[in-house]
């Protein structure tokens, strides 16, 4: 993989425990960061609960086994031998680039490659702030990730390419597929993707259909795996207005900007799955 064998995950939320588990299940020595103590017991009930679905589903053999590859703690101290950080924390530029600051200063092997798993942020200020920007690029994975096998790598202008192809190394390792972006907002996926999602809301503050006929319809008459809102709901509308507040404030396209109701139901909580409520209503789960 690379030469990687060591991998820290900063944030354990939904993507942060997503990428710990692909990594663990692949036979990696994995090291997650929170922020305390409680959200850092919240990421071990979710990493938990989802390791015993996949033995339940026969996915892995021995959901404990995986988990003991796997330490959550409260102090980026413990990221200090890793080959391999990834950060997945809340999508804001300004907690990112402190973030990477950070780890420039504490991780210390010298060819240690940082990543970041932001769905739009430009890797190119991230990596500025490292003393090492060729060792920065953006890891993507999609939610889920120990399900959807998708990956994107983007490096940036200052990217090494040993430090992508290392990075394709490491994909390739855990059983995901790699696609190569350019550092542009969106990258390729979320700049086709969000757009999409947002003509479904501006549809449904219009008035012209139903959420759950918006849905049905893209289901039963373009054969998607799911209607634009479930997937809005499954993203979280928080982070799906963050990628378009991104995106538009990098193309100022009309197509980008996020629809008031969005705006609105960010403000009021209704973020989706995670919260219990968005465009649909959800089920509470045991890992939050």
């Amino acid at each position: 993989m690379g030469g990687i064998d060591k991998v820290g995950v900063v944030g354990c939320g939904l993507m942060g425990a997503g990428i710990a588990e692909v990594c663990a299940r692949a036979g990696l020595q994995v090291v997650v960061v929170e922020a305390n103590v409680a959200l850092a017991a919240a990421g071990r009930a979710r990493l938990e609960a989802s390791l015993a679905r996949a033995e339940q589903r026969g996915k892995i053999e021995d959901a404990g086994a995986v988990l003991a590859r796997i330490d959550v703690v409260t102090d980026l101290d413990g990221l200090a031998d890793r080959g391999l950080v990834i950060e997945a924390i809340v999508e804001d530029a300004a907690t990112k680039v402190e973030l990477f600051g950070r780890l420039d200063e504490l991780v210390t092997s010298p060819d240690a490659i940082f990543a970041s798993n932001t769905s739009s942020i430009p890797i190119a200020r991230i990596a500025a702030a490292t003393s090492r920007p060729s060792q920065v690029l953006g890891i993507h994975f999609f939610n889920p990730a120990p399900v959807l096998s998708l990956v994107e790598l983007i490096p940036s202008l200052l990217t090494a390419p040993e430090t992508v192809d290392r990075a394709a190394a490491f994909v390739e390792g855990v059983g995901k597929h790699a696609i190569r972006c350019r550092d542009r907002a969106g990258f390729v996926v979320n700049s086709l993707l969000v757009p999409y999602v947002l003509s479904a809301i501006r549809m449904l503050e219009g008035g012209f259909a139903t959420a759950e006929d918006i849905d049905t319809g893209m289901v039963r008459g373009a054969a998607h795996p799911q209607g634009p809102l479930a997937l809005a709901d499954l993203i979280g509308l928080d982070t799906l207005k963050a990628v378009a507040d991104s995106l538009y404030r990098e193309f100022k396209e009309p197509h980008y900007a996020p629809p008031p109701l969005l705006s609105r139901m960010v403000d009021a909580g209704l973020l989706g799955r995670k919260t219990g409520r968005g465009f649909f209503g959800y089920e509470p789960t045991a890992a939050g």
